[in-house]
């Protein structure tokens, strides 16, 4: 038979004892702060007769938008193409499946830091034929300062809120056991929006629509922390 160890007589549990009681508390912090990032959509569309007019007016636009968007130089932290389409239009009428038109799309994101350029470059993608923007979408970096200073207030509300309960008991704490951060379990979107904020430029050239104007105004954004802590205390003498 094995011999037992010193530490097998005293196992650890998930929960308090009268010799080690355990309060569990929940801290918050919510803050509210000026952007960091706007985000825009840019999306170039051409239309042709044949596949590869098309797709060389689809190319020769999405060039100019690219290079248009880098003129702003540091401004733009970050540019990237997304998706790209080049689909057939058939006719209405007639047998067969005859191609009218081919519509050729493609999708560009920029991220700005520097908000006083945002409403120039805007206004001159929107100018550009067959191209639409939309946003702008405010956001924070992953790493931005406003996410540590609420991660931090939480904690400090949830030590608060424990020496509280350990006070009216008339004790103290003795350490801490656990610390969950609620809020790493959920992930905001890429492209949060808020109700009545997005506006559309409308493909320009066309007549379908009419432009709505854009909100460059910077929304501020919400930062959220949530955390459980729990902790052991003194065995309060009751």
């Amino acid at each position: 038979m094995t011999a037992a160890t010193p530490d097998a007589s005293q196992p650890a549990v998930p929960y308090g004892t009268p010799e080690a009681p355990r309060i569990a508390v929940r801290g918050e912090a919510r803050l509210e702060v000026d952007p960091e990032i706007a985000r825009i959509g840019i999306t170039v569309a051409a239309r042709g007769r044949d596949r590869r007019s098309a797709l060389d007016d689809l190319t020769r636009r999405n060039a100019g938008v690219l290079d248009l968007v880098k003129t702003y130089g540091d401004a733009v932290e970050r540019l990237e193409t997304g998706a790209f389409s080049i689909t057939p239009e058939l006719t209405k009428h007639g047998l067969g499946e005859r191609v009218r038109t081919y519509h050729g799309s493609v999708r560009v994101t920029a991220e700005l830091t520097d908000f006083t350029a945002l409403g120039e470059l805007t206004t001159r993608l929107a100018d550009l034929d067959l191209t639409r923007v939309d946003g702008p979408w405010w956001a924070l970096r992953p790493d931005s300062p406003a996410h540590r200073e609420a991660r931090k207030k939480a904690v400090h509300e949830a030590v608060q809120r424990a020496r509280e309960y350990a006070d009216a008991l008339g004790t103290t704490l003795s350490a801490l056991v656990e610390l969950a951060d609620i809020g790493a379990e959920s992930t905001p979107p890429p492209y949060p929006q808020a109700p009545g904020r997005m506006r559309s430029a409308a493909y320009a050239g066309t007549a379908e629509d009419t432009p709505a104007p854009l909100d460059l105004e910077p929304q501020r954004q919400r930062v959220h922390a949530q955390i459980n802590a729990r902790f052991t205390m003194v065995p309060p003498q009751l």
